[in-house]
């Protein structure tokens, strides 16, 4: 099971206020007023109003000043693979080719297989046998380095970074990721959608569902697209509307 969670986000250090942010950057397009003016201004009544009407134009360049962190753990390089496809973010993750998983090896198991007994200890089986490959062979690198010169702790570098390449899509990774606020919307957009792959859909709500804790004013309409719209999917959708998180069916029912 994944676990997500959140590390850092953009605030506005005058006023400790996440959306005043995007407030400032938004009017200072349209202002004659100095920086300073537009700090002075703010008020969380103006902030929101202001914020409802740029979500509701469409105008989102505002959005991408303020960003959240995330730390991400439990999850497999199937679906990190998936996740750094969102090229607009930054990513950090563990090494593969540093980190000896010699004792830390793990590995994902879809519910579709943890589910089935047979199946489950069929792909138990097969993760095993590749783990302790990979130790053999990790074994068998790492002395055939050392005799041709390498120290040992060379050696052993040099091995992990070559057996890994028999390492599973199903291994186990963590990874930090940053996204702006923009790239947010378009990654819920995409990744919490009925078609999205389970594992990253978990991930994406999991993120949903911490930034409309931290920031419900500018995540109160993200999701798929057919939560608050129509589905964007054509042919190819799942007829299954996506009902709204609990904060945002709160919101909505406050309005």
């Amino acid at each position: 099971m994944a676990h997500v969670k959140l590390i850092a986000h953009t605030c506005d250090v005058f006023n400790n206020n996440i959306e005043s942010v995007i407030v400032y950057a938004a009017k200072l397009c349209y202002s004659k007023s100095d920086i300073d003016d537009l700090i002075e201004k703010q008020d969380d009544e103006k902030i929101e109003k202001f914020i409802n009407n740029l979500l509701e134009l469409g105008h989102e360049s505002p959005l991408e000043h303020v960003s959240f962190t995330f730390g991400i753990e439990g999850i497999s390089r199937a679906c990190s693979h998936q996740l750094v496809r969102h090229r607009i973010a930054s990513y950090s993750q563990q090494s593969q080719r540093y980190v000896d998983l010699n004792e830390t090896y793990k590995y994902i198991t879809p519910p579709n297989i943890k589910n089935d007994e047979k199946i489950n200890i069929f792909y138990e089986d097969i993760n095993n046998m590749i783990f302790e490959k990979y130790k053999e062979l990790t074994k068998m690198l790492e002395d055939k380095y050392i005799s041709e010169g390498l120290d040992k702790k060379t050696a052993n570098k040099k091995a992990i970074e070559d057996a890994r390449f028999i390492l599973p899509n199903a291994c186990e990774t963590k990874i930090i990721v940053t996204m702006n606020v923009r790239s947010l919307h378009n990654f819920f957009k995409e990744r919490c959608c009925n078609r999205a792959q389970w594992e990253i859909r978990d991930v994406a709500n999991q993120m949903l569902d911490i930034c409309l804790k931290e920031a419900p004013l500018l995540f109160k309409k993200a999701g798929p697209s057919c939560t608050f719209d129509r589905c964007k999917e054509g042919k190819m959708s799942c007829g299954k509307k996506v009902k709204p998180r609990v904060k945002q069916l709160k919101m909505l029912g406050e309005k």
